[in-house]
């Protein structure tokens, strides 16, 4: 009889065990980052004011609203700065939960991708240097070698728009980082650079005697949000992150980070608006 109690005793151990194995398997992502202790994003590291670097220390809109988020949930924030055109794939590669580039929320990315409530709009605007006097609006740049960044939305309505403009204009040629692109600006290889307007207006903010907006911004309004995977596992993650950022917009922490990264505050919806490009 004490063997049979023993060999009940074990099947039952043996079956909790298999249980215990089965709900740990099963945890989505946010169990699996408080478990941890750490939840790792994705990043690119020259987009600033979302995500750059200064004096080796990683500083921008992100790192302070993901600093939050970790307090939030109980983890320790870690990000890996990537080329952007390796940021979403290995997003589907499950090498990280999260993208915090952020990225324009678009209709062909929000088929394969969930996006975040928005941090911000992502209208595209010019940037120009300083002392050309030759662009004066946008449709001034007709003809003229211009830069963008590779694998962006910006770079698709860019495009966009040139293609409206009279006569002919070289292909706008295309950068893995927006500092390249920058950088190009300023030693004259190219006469505008098209991005975001926050990312545009922080450049010339900082660099006011190098840069210039070109004033109005152009294409269709749309808005920066996260990244995350579309499946079961990730809802619980980004359900959580949504939660926070609609909590910050309405507290006014998200326009302070707003005004202090942009110099203005921006109106974003609480929810995540139907892709307009």
């Amino acid at each position: 009889m004490s063997i049979t109690r023993r060999g009940l005793g074990a099947a039952a151990l043996g079956t909790g065990l298999a249980a215990a194995y089965v709900r740990r398997a099963a945890a989505n992502n946010l169990e699996k980052a408080k478990r941890a202790g750490e939840l790792v994003i994705a990043t690119e590291m020259h987009f600033a004011p979302f995500d750059f670097t200064e004096g080796g220390k990683q500083v921008g809109l992100n790192a302070e609203l993901f600093a939050e988020f970790g307090k939030e949930i109980g983890v320790k924030i870690t990000f890996q700065d990537l080329p952007w055109p390796a940021v979403l794939p290995g997003l589907e590669a499950s090498r990280y939960d999260l993208v915090g580039g952020p990225a324009t929320i678009t209709r062909a990315r929000a088929e394969r991708y969930r996006f975040s409530v928005p941090v911000a709009e992502a209208t595209v605007a010019l940037l120009k240097r300083a002392n050309d006097s030759s662009i004066t609006k946008p449709q001034d740049i007709a003809g003229k070698q211009l830069g963008g960044a590779t694998a962006t939305a910006q770079l698709a309505q860019f495009q966009a728009f040139v293609a409206t403009l009279p006569g002919t204009t070289p292909p706008i040629r295309e950068y893995q980082s927006f500092s390249e692109a920058y950088a190009d600006l300023a030693a004259g290889r190219v006469a505008a650079v098209g991005n975001s307007l926050p990312n545009i207006a922080y450049v010339a903010k900082q660099r006011p005697n190098v840069f210039a907006v070109v004033q109005p911004p152009f294409g269709t309004k749309s808005y920066f949000g996260y990244i995350g995977r579309k499946d079961a596992d990730s809802a619980p993650l980004m359900d959580a992150l949504d939660a926070h950022i609609v909590k910050m917009r309405n507290d006014g922490r998200l326009a302070a980070l707003q005004t202090k990264w942009f110099g203005q505050a921006f109106e974003t919806p609480d929810t995540v608006p139907a892709p307009q490009v």
